[in-house]
């Protein structure tokens, strides 16, 4: 996978993740993803401008051995092209609870189960400004 890859900085469970990007002008779409490697992400979440048959839709969803998992859409999409945005994510065992821009709160099922993750993929049409985990 292209894109930002950070490796090695460890994000627990009840720490909060904040990244702050803003999407390109003329962005079609961006993911984030955290998990174990590159074949294993617990959370991709992939705001849709206009890409993969979507328009201005948020999907979230897990990618195990190399298999994606069940998708679930956002009915909220609180982001602009050219627009700046930051996105809060904390988790647990059994969920990820996600801020969005807008304050909508998504939660997403932990699928793989970790109380730890320490990789990092950030792909698509953003330019990422900064990262921290608290």
């Amino acid at each position: 996978m292209s894109g930002v890859v950070v490796k090695n900085m460890s994000f627990k469970a009840g720490q909060t993740l904040k990244v702050s990007g803003v999407a390109k002008s003329e962005a079609a779409d961006f993911a984030i993803n955290i998990g174990r490697g590159e074949d294993d992400f617990a959370l991709h979440l992939n705001p849709r401008f206009d890409a993969h048959g979507d328009q201005h839709t948020v999907v979230c969803n897990s990618y195990e051995g190399g298999s994606w998992c069940e998708e679930q859409r956002m009915d909220s999409f609180p982001f602009q092209q050219g627009g700046h945005f930051e996105i809060l994510v904390t988790f647990n065992n059994q969920e990820f609870q996600i801020s969005l821009p807008d304050g909508c709160a998504i939660n997403f099922p932990n699928r793989l189960g970790d109380d730890k993750y320490n990789y990092f993929n950030f792909i698509g049409d953003i330019k990422i400004q900064s990262l921290e985990i608290k």
